[in-house]
């Protein structure tokens, strides 16, 4: 996952904040519900918890001073390679039906057209054992992370770049696809093209609007090619696309500058990139690339949501007074059924909410935060069939490094210790009872309020 904010400090688990304050909510309006249409299962990444010096363009970007905010990278991360067995069985207690994980392009491939058959069968054994374990794989095969050999030879940038995913992607499903059959092709596009090339925080840190447009361009046809790829390869697989989705909001309702800032900013982030990747169909500022016609290319929608945009220029905002989490960024459950409504009633198809969580470092909103966004879907009437909670374990969380907090298992990154939160017993007993009770409302969601800021950003 990822969001452009600036970011407020991270507490260490044992301290906690005096100044946290009550905030109304959903939760506090409805205690118990039951989840009978909606599975529940944990997500993550492969740079973010794999460890080891994989040759990607993040290993390299972390390498150069003041790219992360603790200067940490990605080669200790939650050294998961190396820990598989103790994951899945912090898995297995969590009582998920579902896990979403990420393979690592430049692992299987480090040399252009040259695989690694011992990294592959690594993750045969990886999706062998969720399979055996009843644990349905939902395998992501790009997710920000690129093989430094890619990257150098211009990503995304260049239409040829397609046929090189397409390369990774037959030889992947071929690898796997007895193991799982259900795949998102590319995580998060409009949040991957904007920090790389428009904002310049990303790797390779380019800032260009024309170049943008380029890369959304080809994202959205790699997805297209890919997605014909697994159906000829997979004829029964669900494919789809994890789209970042947040609700914009002008600062001023009533103040025209801002309602226009506030839907420039919804067109060119998410609405322009879902249309070309979901029905091929490319508008302004995209234009339609040769070969790639308007159609159907998704099986489901993922959706990843975390938070709500205050707009009164082209650019990243929070309301005041409202709740927020250790990066500042607002929590609004609501918002996730609005995005789900729309992206429903514009693509219809089933729903996955395939990233969804909060950074809160010593647990104190957590439990609050997934009963408010769980309450939210169990009285919607949108076909949400999954629910992945953000994030299994703590992880290294790209700029932010290891001063972001998201897991339902806290990790130590000095010794590697896991240990199960109070909100990963909480979501383990969601899963166990498929809902909220009242008593475990009173025991795990009562007492936990949040912070709130004071000013406007």
């Amino acid at each position: 996952m990822c969001r452009v904010d600036t970011p407020r400090s991270s507490t260490d688990d044992d301290s906690r904040n005096d100044e946290r304050k009550r905030v109304p909510s959903q939760s506090d309006r409805v205690h118990t519900f039951s989840l009978d249409r909606c599975e529940l299962g944990v997500a993550t990444a492969a740079t973010q918890i794999e460890g080891g010096h994989a040759p990607t363009n993040w290993h390299r970007w972390a390498e150069q001073p003041g790219r992360i905010k603790d200067g940490s990278g990605p080669w200790r991360a939650n050294d998961h390679w190396n820990r598989v067995a103790e994951d899945q069985a912090l898995l297995r207690e969590l009582n998920v039906q579902h896990y979403r994980m990420g393979l690592e392009w430049a692992r299987v491939e480090p040399k252009p057209g040259e695989f690694d058959e011992a990294a592959i069968e690594h993750y045969r054994n990886e999706l062998g054992a969720l399979v055996d374990a009843g644990i349905k794989p939902l395998v992501t095969l790009h997710h920000f992370n690129n093989p430094v050999w890619f990257e150098d030879a211009g990503g995304f940038l260049h239409r040829e770049s397609t046929g090189v995913l397409q390369r990774y992607v037959q030889r992947m499903v071929g690898a796997l696809g007895d193991l799982c059959d259900e795949w998102i092709t590319i995580n998060e596009p409009n949040i991957y093209a904007t920090h790389a090339y428009y904002f310049g925080l990303w790797p390779p840190g380019e800032r260009s609007l024309k170049t943008l447009t380029h890369v959304y361009t080809n994202l959205a046809a790699a997805h297209i090619d890919a997605y014909r790829l697994i159906h000829e390869l997979q004829p029964d697989a669900r494919v789809g696309v994890a789209q970042h989705l947040r609700v914009f909001r002008p600062r001023i309702a009533w103040h025209p500058g801002h309602w226009a800032s506030a839907q420039m900013m919804e067109w060119l982030f998410q609405r322009v990139i879902t249309k070309a990747m979901c029905k091929g169909r490319f508008l302004a500022p995209l234009r339609q690339p040769p070969g790639v016609h308007p159609g159907i290319y998704y099986d489901f929608h993922g959706i990843n949501y975390y938070s709500r945009s205050t707009v009164s220029r082209l650019a990243d905002g929070v309301g005041t007074d409202v709740a927020i989490n250790d990066l500042g960024w607002e929590i609004y459950p609501k918002g996730l059924i609005e995005v789900g409504r729309w992206l429903h009633e514009t693509h219809p198809g089933p729903l996955y909410v395939t990233e969804n969580g909060t950074a809160n470092s010593d647990d104190g909103f957590r439990s609050r935060f997934i009963h408010e966004q769980l309450a939210e879907i169990a009285a919607s009437d949108l076909p949400i069939e999954r629910y992945y909670h953000w994030s299994f374990i703590d992880n290294w969380e790209w700029l932010e490094g290891e001063s972001a907090r998201f897991g339902l298992i806290r990790l130590d990154y000095e010794t590697q210790q896991r240990t199960m939160r109070e909100s990963g017993r909480f979501f383990s007993e969601i899963a166990a009872n498929r809902g909220v009770t009242e008593e475990m409302y009173q025991r795990y969601v009562a007492h936990q309020t949040y912070s709130r800021n004071a000013a406007v950003r």
